[in-house]
């Protein structure tokens, strides 16, 4: 089959197009013939080597695509079925393991599966958009829902709308019936997600996120904030948090050594809550969601797989709102 794959960590140029030997479905498994696969940040990471992982590595968590075969003691999906994949898969131990991290993954015609990892395509969604959903909205699900016990009415105020998780998290909270503050460096990103159904936008490298945050909740605040900054928006965090509201934190791409200011966590009693990935549990309420027409991805731009390295370049430079998405012929 053909894949793109790392041998080296580094740049764009180290993402290789070429001929593999083609996976197998083992026992429990689903061999899929993928025909759209999303780039997330965590593939920009391990190409860099952050963590490094064994080469040569198939990268790609998300993907979508038809049945291909079935291993042993597999039943109940048909040949050629539409299908999508969870990209978190549950360890013995309790652990997730993540499809292009801890192995082999989407960037390829053709992956092997657990059949517990594999979902119909929800009713009206392309390939491309069934891919561009389930690691974000997984994430964005277990930080906003499981973690953060996001109620109707509540004001969620979402960092760098143009990410993935940030996108996703703007739908699912919309689907949830709560109100929604965006931030962006860019006004178009900003006009974007108004049309999504932003309540609220501000730009945060020209305005006053603080200013915006409280015009916006009546002085109140923000219940739950999303950050998956770190130390650029940290203090801004703390200080745009409602009394007793909730801050979820999935990652740090700024830095994860911010300015504690401690002392706003405990005179406005807040809750901060790590989250990461997400159970069989998330990525099914996620599903659910989309499945219902409740909540939708967005797909910023779909190229060929033998353009992955202008697919990593735009994602990189943080050109994108919502999911760049590679068709595999």
């Amino acid at each position: 089959m053909k894949a793109v794959r790392i041998h080296a960590d580094g740049g764009p140029e180290v993402l290789v197009l070429e001929d593999v030997p083609d996976p197998v479905a083992g026992e429990g498994e689903v061999l899929v013939r993928i025909r759209a696969s999303a780039l997330n940040h965590l593939d920009v990471w391990i190409r860099k080597g952050l963590p490094s992982v064994p080469k040569p590595r198939i990268l790609g968590a998300d993907g979508a695509g038809v049945v291909e075969a079935l291993g042993p003691g597999v039943n109940g999906f048909e040949q050629g079925r539409p299908v999508v994949i969870n990209p978190g898969v549950e360890a013995p131990d309790g652990s997730i393991h993540v499809v292009g991290e801890h192995g082999d993954g989407t960037n390829a015609e053709l992956i092997a599966v657990p059949a517990t990892n594999v979902y119909p395509i929800p009713d009206g969604l392309s390939f491309e958009e069934a891919a561009a959903f389930p690691l974000v909205f997984e994430t964005a699900y277990r930080m906003l829902v499981t973690r953060a016990g996001l109620r109707e009415g509540e004001w969620v105020l979402l960092w760098g709308i143009g990410s993935g998780v940030s996108t996703a998290g703007l739908a699912i909270a919309k689907a949830l019936g709560a109100r929604t503050i965006v931030t962006s460096s860019s006004d178009a990103k900003l006009a974007r997600a108004t049309e999504l159904g932003a309540d609220a936008t501000v730009n945060h490298a020209t305005g006053d996120v603080k200013a915006a945050v409280k015009e916006a909740t009546g002085g109140r605040g923000a219940d739950v904030v999303v950050d998956h900054v770190g130390e650029a928006t940290w203090r801004t965090s703390l200080d745009v948090a409602a009394r007793e509201g909730r801050i979820a934190v999935c990652g740090a791409t700024t830095g994860p050594n911010p300015p504690a200011a401690l002392h706003r966590v405990w005179w406005k009693q807040l809750t901060i809550l790590g989250s990461t990935m997400g159970t069989k549990a998330d990525f099914e309420g996620a599903y659910e969601l989309v499945a219902s027409g409740r909540a939708r991805p967005v797909v910023d731009e779909v190229l060929p797989l033998s353009e992955i390295r202008a697919a990593h370049e735009r994602l990189e430079a943080g050109e994108q709102l919502g999911k760049i998405v590679l068709s595999v012929p």
